[in-house]
């Protein structure tokens, strides 16, 4: 899965920084992760997963 894999590659290919933030998104299937990375303590923060249909304008 996506989300293990970023203990070894926190900024995968296909990974999108978002604008204004210190946040990167990426696809998992039917699915978006929004983490945070913190490169200083070796952290990385998953913020929230949700369906991608959340993400498009009504």
């Amino acid at each position: 899965m996506r989300i293990e894999g970023l203990a070894d590659d926190p900024r995968p290919e296909g990974s999108e920084k978002l604008s204004g933030q210190e946040r990167f998104r990426m696809r998992q299937g039917m699915y978006r992760i929004v983490c945070e990375i913190q490169d200083q303590d070796l952290v990385v923060i998953v913020v929230k997963v949700g369906d991608r249909r959340v993400y498009r304008a009504r």
